[in-house]
């Protein structure tokens, strides 16, 4: 007989109950929204045992959700012993305190904007990612400092010996000073980090690179798409906000143009402004492109909604007038007369599966067909000195014909309207340089 009886030490996943408020307000029915939750709570790690829904003309000021419902609630918890309870909504500091207070220590009560920092904080990889959560975490956190010190404000109105220190209130304020500094620090690395990006996205943009940006609903198959477009091996899995780090990769397309295709991260309906705000300089990297690809789960029956949450984030962050695709992902998941009707509703869209490559050849056609308009035919001569500027014209732009020459490269190209730019001090008639002795 075994002298010891074996433990796991397998986390155990915390039990969830999750409420919703249906308010009569929001595009997307309160049982669909409760299960997209569920989603992000199995995301970060817990177990969903239960649901809790109440219709209501407006939140109720003290506690969200009515007393009647808070009861009903408070013995949810006990009934399936409760860990966390996840509104769907985000909550004021002093409905969060209140409804902590209802159903006692130490079962927590979050929402949904403190549920998705949480996956945000486990899922970012860089040092930029890091900081955006941190700052975004902690403008969440600070208003809520309140509450945190409260047992020992309740000690100073109570008078007394030591009352006259007011402890709870001194440590409250330095804890938020504390915040407020460590708030300002962030902004300002965050800063620092902006100004490189901008400076590598001007190098790209001097270079000529016809920049492609991925954006969509979060799990639409955006990361799978840009491993299989590049041969990458960017981390994809069928998790929510599974990659929150812009990831950017090379393409050569059958032209000869070399593009960039950039993964970004993840949109999702009520995505928490603070959010937003922290991203803004990832997000850049959308506004910054020549070619938005809108990625969208087409096997996905709230596509359309999802649709309307991606592009209420791209007005929120500026990005307008850029060129937009659709890409409806995971067709191989429809049936061929659901596909047909799709394209039919979305004259303009692509129809792939970035998993098992369906369509992908139809998607580099419109990629190449986007990035040629605007195109420049020109000849230009460019002298043997000038090494980088011939490297430049052999991957940016399309060569029609060249030779060498006495005075250089001659070459006749399509190039685009940045290329052209950067060629037109070199640009000759073909007769001019057949004057010179050809090589």
């Amino acid at each position: 007989m075994a002298r010891f009886t074996p433990q796991s030490t397998a986390p155990v996943p915390e039990r969830a109950i999750l409420v919703g408020a249906d308010l009569g307000k929001s595009d997307w029915p309160i049982e669909e929204s409760l299960a997209e939750l569920g989603r992000l709570s199995e995301t970060d790690g817990a177990v969903v045992v239960g649901t809790l829904i109440q219709r209501l003309d407006k939140p109720v000021p003290k506690t969200f959700i009515g007393s009647g419902k808070v009861e009903e609630l408070v013995q949810l918890v006990k009934a399936l012993d409760a860990d966390v309870v996840i509104f769907d909504d985000e909550l004021t500091p002093s409905q969060q305190a209140n409804l902590e207070k209802a159903v006692k220590e130490p079962v927590k009560v979050i929402d949904r904007t403190a549920l998705i920092l949480d996956i945000f904080g486990n899922h970012a990889k860089t040092r930029e990612g890091r900081l955006q959560v941190q700052l975004a975490q902690l403008q969440y956190l600070l208003p809520r400092l309140r509450g945190m010190w409260s047992h020992l404000v309740g000690e100073q109105t109570r008078g007394g010996i030591g009352s006259r220190f007011g402890q709870g209130e001194s440590q409250l304020e330095v804890d938020r000073r504390l915040v407020r500094d460590r708030i300002a620090s962030l902004k300002h690395e965050l800063k620092e980090l902006d100004k490189r990006r901008k400076v590598q996205s001007k190098a790209r943009w001097d270079s000529g690179v016809y920049r492609v940006a991925l954006v969509g609903y979060t799990n639409a198959g955006k990361s799978t798409l840009l491993n299989k477009l590049t041969g990458s091996e960017v981390y994809a899995r069928d998790e929510l906000f599974a990659t929150l780090d812009p990831t950017t990769r090379s393409l050569d397309l059958e032209e000869g143009r070399k593009i960039t295709l950039t993964d970004t991260v993840g949109f999702i309906q009520k995505l928490p402004t603070m959010l937003v705000e922290a991203f803004k300089s990832t997000l850049a990297e959308v506004a910054a492109a020549d070619l938005i690809l809108h990625v969208v789960d087409a096997s996905d029956p709230n596509a359309d909604k999802e649709i309307a949450a991606v592009e209420g984030v791209l007005s929120d962050i500026g990005v307008k007038d850029t060129k937009s695709v659709l890409v409806f992902n995971k067709c191989d998941l429809l049936s061929e007369e659901e596909r047909r009707a799709l394209l039919v509703t979305n004259p303009e869209a692509v129809s792939i599966s970035a998993l098992d490559g369906s369509g992908l050849r139809g998607l580099l056609y419109r990629i190449a067909s986007e990035a040629s308009q605007g195109d420049v035919t020109m000849t230009v001569l460019v002298p043997y000195d000038k090494g980088m500027l011939m490297k430049m014209v052999h991957e940016r732009c399309q060569i029609l014909s060249e030779r060498y020459v006495e005075g250089g490269l001659l070459a006749t190209v399509r190039a685009s309207e940045r290329m052209a730019m950067t060629l037109e001090p070199y640009r000759c008639e073909d007769s001019d340089a057949e004057e010179g002795e050809q090589l």
